[in-house]
């Protein structure tokens, strides 16, 4: 059995490649974005939502790390694992800022990544993070509460 890959994982798993370039390289945004998405062939709506979903991540970086700063207990953010923070931001980006992903999926996806890509603890503990995020959330709203 060939089990296929929704294209929203490979757009997922593209963002998080341009994030740790980004966080790797400091290169300018418009060249990394460009370099991943000549990577591989992509449909228009998958380009779109690349680059709406790194475009978001890169935004509200510092707000989706806020939210992840909040929700540690007795840990400090630098001792987070890169990836670990830079999935998390995705997933935070997508849950907040891209209308038409249901929060759960959003949170489903990231942890099958981190079971991809992390170490063996990752998934539990951005299932912790995403999780908290998600309760939190006012009255179910995907807008950004400052």
């Amino acid at each position: 059995m060939i089990k296929t890959i929704h294209p929203r994982r490979i757009a997922r798993e593209a963002v998080l490649q341009a994030l740790y370039a980004s966080a790797m390289t400091g290169e300018d945004r418009a060249k990394i974005l460009k370099d991943i998405l000549n990577r591989r062939s992509y449909e228009s709506n998958l380009i779109k939502y690349i680059t709406n979903l790194f475009n978001s991540a890169m935004d509200n970086k510092e707000w989706c790390e806020n939210q992840i700063k909040s929700r540690l207990n007795n840990w400090e953010f630098e001792r987070v694992a890169l990836l670990d923070r830079i999935l998390l931001i995705v997933a935070i980006s997508e849950i907040y800022f891209i209308e038409e992903v249901p929060p759960k999926v959003s949170i489903s996806e990231a942890i099958e990544i981190a079971k991809i890509y992390c170490n063996e603890d990752s998934s539990s503990f951005v299932n912790g993070v995403l999780d908290n995020v998600y309760k939190t959330m006012s009255n179910g709203s995907k807008e950004k509460n400052k």
